[in-house]
């Protein structure tokens, strides 16, 4: 069993689970202190007492430049941004403060972050060892804008990131900094593999979503019209040959092996595969380690780059430094972002050195030098490798997942558990029909917002409950993440019917 904040145990269908010892140093550092609670707070949020932060009182009710008026600003951002906004308009708060887990918003209610910057926080909000970082180059003097010139804060970093590699890969690396987001690596690796081979084709997945670039969107999902072949991702609840487990993903192999050697198929020897160790916009489904291990046979055989995008699955989210140290998989090229910047933006892609034909200025960007990000990057990399993050998000991600398929056998609405270290995903249906429930997963969405907890949707038809805390998580905040959904769940369930 797991044991909740509101003394309840969620049933794991297990045997009883034991503590997870925290990581020293990890969760000391990551909570915001103690305040005054103010007059104008909405009722308890998560730090009332016996919370998951042990925090007394509900916050102060201002930002750092004293009272704010969180309605005003919510309006304005209505008037004045594009449509094209999408957290804010699920999630109506304005952070203020923010420390490890929580976030404190204007009106001085804390919530539980399980969203995490889509994945880019590992550390949490705000870690000591981050801001330490930032403020060691801000007090040097050194510059913060160098193009790509080679400075002792990328020289670092890189060294880091390296040390970090799959070791076979960091033997014979190349690393080409990008533009500050993870779509632009993602541009930048299909530039780098159809420059390689002089090819133009690609191969991508179903489910897949690599980015918001014209080159990025073609290979993600639902793009009409490019020139990329789809490829079937292997799963289980949905697979589409509908067997899933090891015979769906077999299938899948046998499809695009048959499929790249068929001299009438109609699939030209391509450029690259792109794949994804964790679907994480598509559902949260992880690749079978067999079946990424069969995709790398595939493409070596026929002399295709395999493109890892590690932009959420990286620096120890899946519960290994990479996702595709699972299989024991080394692509060609990896894609890197999201985590590596220490919570501020920067992209790279790192690849076999054969790879490397470019012409100097091949591939350039005026923001490829972020000095900021390099630190804050490398004291990430280091902090992650030298406490054991990785192996930490392991074991308390497969926790986490028991508890909640205990949970899904009390709620026929969970369709699915799954996931892979601290990145999970719990798909809503209809308990009659099985098919997605958006609407449902919508209100759990909201339900979570109301009891102080912060997650976000996923999945074909955003019927996938995401969760993305940090690799910091304590034992009694996974606690707490649970007891909250355990709540929402039901309560959704009711609204909706």
């Amino acid at each position: 069993m797991f044991e909740t904040q509101s003394g309840r145990a969620i049933r794991a269908g297990g045997p009883t689970l034991v503590a997870v010892t925290e990581p020293a140093a990890a969760a000391a550092a990551t909570e915001i202190p103690p305040q005054v609670p103010s007059q104008g707070s909405r009722g308890p949020g998560p730090d009332a007492p016996g919370g998951p932060d042990a925090l007394s009182g509900t916050g102060v009710s201002g930002g750092p430049g004293g009272s704010a008026a969180p309605e005003g600003i919510l309006r304005r951002q209505a008037q004045r941004e594009s449509a094209a906004r999408t957290y804010a308009r699920s999630l109506p708060i304005v952070p203020v403060r923010a420390r490890g887990l929580t976030i404190e918003g204007a009106d001085g209610r804390r919530y539980l972050d399980c969203l995490s910057g889509a994945g880019t926080l590992a550390l949490g909000h705000n870690h000591p060892v981050v801001l330490e970082a930032i403020r060691g180059v801000l007090d040097s003097g050194a510059p913060l804008h160098v193009l790509d010139l080679a400075t002792p804060v990328k020289d670092a970093f890189t060294t880091e990131l390296f040390a970090n590699l799959p070791p076979a890969l960091a033997a014979d690396a190349r690393i080409q900094f990008c533009g500050p987001a993870g779509t632009d690596a993602v541009e930048a690796a299909l530039k780098l593999v159809r420059t390689a081979t002089g090819r133009p084709g690609l191969l991508a997945f179903t489910g897949a979503y690599h980015g918001m670039t014209a080159g990025a969107l073609d290979a993600s999902g639902g793009a009409p019209g490019v020139r990329v072949t789809r490829l079937p991702y292997p799963q289980d609840l949905r697979c589409p040959f509908g067997v899933g487990g090891p015979e769906g993903a077999e299938l899948s192999a046998r499809w695009t092996e048959n499929l790249l050697d068929d001299p009438k198929g109609g699939v030209p020897a391509p450029a690259g595969m792109i794949v994804e160790p964790v679907q994480g916009e598509g559902g949260v489904i992880p690749a079978p380690d067999g079946w990424l291990r069969r995709m790398r046979e595939i493409t070596a055989a026929r002399g295709i780059p395999l493109i890892a995008d590690e932009v959420q699955t990286g620096v120890g989210r899946t519960g290994a430094f990479w996702g595709v140290d699972h299989a024991g998989v080394v692509p060609d090229v990896m894609v890197l972002s999201k985590a590596i910047g220490g919570s501020l933006p920067l992209a790279v892609i790192v690849y076999r050195s054969g790879l490397d034909v470019w012409a100097p200025g091949a591939h350039a960007g005026t923001f490829r030098g972020n000095q900021l990000a390099m630190a804050a990057g490398a004291a990430t990399l280091a902090f992650v490798r030298e406490n054991r993050l990785a192996e930490r998000a392991a074991a308390l991600g497969e926790r986490m997942l028991t508890a909640l398929h205990g949970l899904a056998c009390v709620h026929p609405c969970i369709g699915e558990v799954r996931g892979r270290g601290l990145m999970i995903g719990i798909e809503l249906v209809d308990p009659d029909t099985g098919a997605a429930a958006p609407s449902l997963a919508a209100a759990v969405r909201q339900e979570c917002l109301d009891r102080g907890l912060i997650v976000e949707l996923g999945g074909r038809h955003g019927a996938v409950v995401r969760l993305l805390p940090p690799l910091t998580l304590t034992d009694e905040q996974a606690a707490a993440v649970l007891d909250r959904l355990a709540d929402a769940i039901p309560a959704a369930a009711r609204r909706t019917h």
